[in-house]
């Protein structure tokens, strides 16, 4: 047996490891294949749940701005007009803030207190009325009567009346507008304005030299039709009317006005016998110099006049510098009456050429309800004349009440001081009163003096009262001049050169209104400026409303705010979106062509590429913007419709935003809404983001 020796073979440790290295790799390339695939399994779960997510913030999002776009296109129907005009009269001469409702549901005693209340303001404020008011009163009714007696007089000489209805004028009206006024300081009593309207229309109809009677009556007959539109105005809420005549035809009436009268005061000043009706500067200076000429006038007139003129403004002047020197501008006027009577007493002057008041019938107002010409053939141009005086009355009376009322700090019922006026015009006119209204400077006087309620104008009623009990027989000598020097003296508080260069500053349609009416006034005749001033108030209303201007919108950097790209040359235009908004409050036949063809112009502007903005596309989405628009007619949504058609030719979407509950409600009517497939939305954010091609050109 042979014996083979074992032989144990050992395998090279790098041969082994050449032998494993093959298979440690394919190990380790499988366990990051492994691990690669769990990292795109796991990204993209995480991807496939942000998308999720986006698609859930997305469709929140769209069904958000559905639902607000729901809310313009399912608004319910708007109150229909005559639903309008019924809620309106339910409110005709009720208190202002009060409903039927709710005065229906207090007892009957409650009602007719508040309905007393509202109507007679003074039952308010005398509970609380005190010891130290009246104190204030009395002193300021005394100063104000010392101004009132010689303006009233000078007034009535002014209107062509005898000089004691202006005393009439200065009691009953007063004391009817302390029981149902709103004003704590508005003077109440004749005024310049007014008695030259009267002097310029009435002897238009009736010759106050050849029938002074008839003239009389007539007058108060148009004070009682100028009370009747004041008091009407009040309880139906018609105090827009007076508004037509705006602030600035009022500035260039009044100063047209106030040259006037002074040109006219020429002839108490110079002692004129003869002289012009008419009250337009051309014959005005006409006859003053025929009076020159033919030696028709008197010095001693021009001399008293003048000394006294000069006393009063100098006096004034101090009184302004001075506080001191107060009443003594108050009662200059008054100063002037007694120191001109008394030297004309003396001197005779009256036996050589000073023209003299004479009579003054004394007494308490007389009653002329029996003197109201309601059935004269002149009944239609009496209306006429009531209805110019009773607007300018008013106006001037809400102008001087408010200012006042705003240094007081305190709020002014329009309507109810219509109503006030109105009532106080109308019992005047009964009680032989000729139109009434709120003097400018006998009011600042009164607050200057430190009234604190309408009892200064009780106060001032009373002393006029007993000056023409006991003093008219003093005022026998009173020359003519000095009326026409206080008149003189009251004319520059009218004319508001500060206000007027203001005005121009400010709007020059506003200007042609104020310049219009002064000079209509002065060079033609007072009826002529009123309808210039009216006619300017007039179209400048109308060119606002139906303006035909349109205006490009971009995002201001870091809002959601679109605003003007004109105003604002920062803002960001969107690539591919034009945003327009409509300047005008009414689209309608006058501008709806001007409007839809501005539009298309500029789509074809843009499509030719001569817009000059920065990387701006092709337009694919207008966005109109109507939030400026109250209403539309037929004519504007015709034009709507075929600038839709027009667009969508094109390939331009159309989109409106936050239209007013009127429009929305017409647009539905007509289908419009419809047509444009539904896109109308609150803010232009939403159109945007509504709008698919638009928000991708806008990121």
């Amino acid at each position: 047996m042979v014996l083979v020796p074992s032989i144990s073979v050992t395998q090279d440790p790098v041969e082994a490891a050449d032998v494993a290295a093959p298979r440690d790799r394919e190990t380790q390339l499988s366990k990051f294949s492994q691990t690669l695939q769990n990292q795109q399994r796991q990204q993209a779960r995480v991807a496939s749940s942000g998308n999720e997510e986006a698609d859930t913030v997305d469709s929140e999002k769209t069904a958000s701005l559905t639902e607000r776009s729901r809310w313009l296109t399912t608004a319910p129907q708007p109150p229909s007009a005559w639903h309008e005009v019924v809620d309106y009269l339910r409110g005709v001469g009720l208190p202002s803030g009060s409903k039927l409702s709710s005065l229906n549901k207090k007892p009957v005693t409650q009602r007719v207190a508040c309905v007393l209340k509202a109507t007679f303001p003074v039952l308010q404020w005398c509970r609380s009325y005190k010891p130290t008011h009246f104190k204030n009163d009395l002193m300021s009714g005394l100063t104000l009567a010392s101004l009132c007696i010689p303006q009233s007089i000078g007034y009535a000489t002014l209107a062509k009346l005898d000089p004691q209805y202006g005393l009439y004028t200065s009691v009953v009206p007063p004391l009817i507008y302390a029981m149902m006024g709103t004003s704590k300081e508005l003077a109440i009593g004749p005024v310049a304005v007014v008695s030259m309207l009267i002097s310029s229309m009435v002897p238009q109809i009736v010759d106050p030299g050849a029938e002074p009677v008839l003239y009389r009556n007539l007058v108060f007959t148009a004070t009682f039709f100028a009370g009747i539109f004041q008091a009407v105005s009040g309880l139906l809420r018609l105090g827009f009317l007076v508004d037509f005549l705006s602030h600035a035809a009022l500035v260039g009436f009044m100063a047209g006005a106030a040259v006037v009268i002074g040109f006219q005061q020429l002839k108490g000043l110079l002692g004129i016998a003869h002289f012009t009706n008419r009250t337009d500067v051309v014959s005005v200076l006409q006859s003053v110099w025929r009076s020159f000429h033919h030696d028709s006038w008197n010095p001693y007139n021009l001399l008293i006049g003048s000394a006294f003129l000069s006393f009063i403004l100098i006096t004034r002047f101090l009184g302004r510098r001075n506080r001191k020197f107060f009443c003594l501008a108050a009662i200059s006027p008054l100063i002037s009456v007694i120191l001109a009577t008394v030297l004309v007493y003396v001197t005779r002057a009256d036996e050589h050429g000073v023209k003299i008041i004479k009579h003054i019938k004394g007494g308490l107002n007389p009653i002329s309800a029996q003197q109201l010409q309601f059935n004269s053939p002149y009944i239609g141009q009496v209306i006429k004349v009531g209805l110019i005086i009773g607007a300018i009355a008013l106006t001037e009376a809400m102008a001087v009440g408010r200012s006042f009322a705003a240094m007081k700090g305190y709020h002014l019922d329009g309507n109810k001081e219509m109503v006030a006026m109105g009532f106080t015009n109308i019992i005047g006119s009964i009680t032989s009163c000729y139109t009434a209204t709120g003097s400018f400077s006998r009011t600042a006087v009164n607050f200057s003096a430190g009234c604190e309620t309408p009892v200064s104008n009780i106060v001032m009623a009373i002393t006029v009262l007993m000056a023409l009990e006991l003093f008219t027989r003093l005022l026998y000598y009173t020359p003519i001049a000095i009326l026409a020097s206080i008149i003189l003296a009251a004319l520059p508080g009218l004319i508001d050169l500060h206000e007027a260069y203001h005005i121009w500053k400010v709007d020059k349609m506003d200007f042609l209104a104020c310049i219009g009416a002064f000079i209509g006034v002065l060079f033609v005749s007072v009826e002529i400026g009123l309808l210039i001033a009216v006619t300017v108030s007039f179209v400048k209303i109308i060119l606002i409303s139906i303006q035909p201007g349109i205006e490009t919108l971009g995002r201001l950097p870091g809002t959601d705010t679109f605003c003007n790209a004109d105003q604002y040359p920062m803002a960001i235009m969107i690539p591919g979106v034009m945003v327009v908004r409509l300047k005008s409050s009414l689209l309608c036949f006058a501008n709806a062509s001007f409007i839809k063809e501005r539009i298309m112009q500029w789509i074809s502007r843009d499509d030719e590429g001569e817009r000059k903005i920065d990387d701006f596309q092709t337009t694919q989405l207008i966005i109109l913007d109507l939030s400026n628009l109250m209403s539309i007619d037929t004519s504007g949504i015709a034009s709507l419709e075929e600038l839709h058609k027009n667009l969508v030719s094109q390939g331009v979407e159309m989109a409106i935003v936050n239209p007013k509950w009127q429009v929305t409600h017409k647009l539905r009517l007509t289908n419009l809404m419809s047509k444009i497939g539904g896109k109308a939305f609150l803010t232009i954010q939403d159109a945007i983001d509504a709008c698919p091609n638009a928000k991708l050109a806008s990121i």
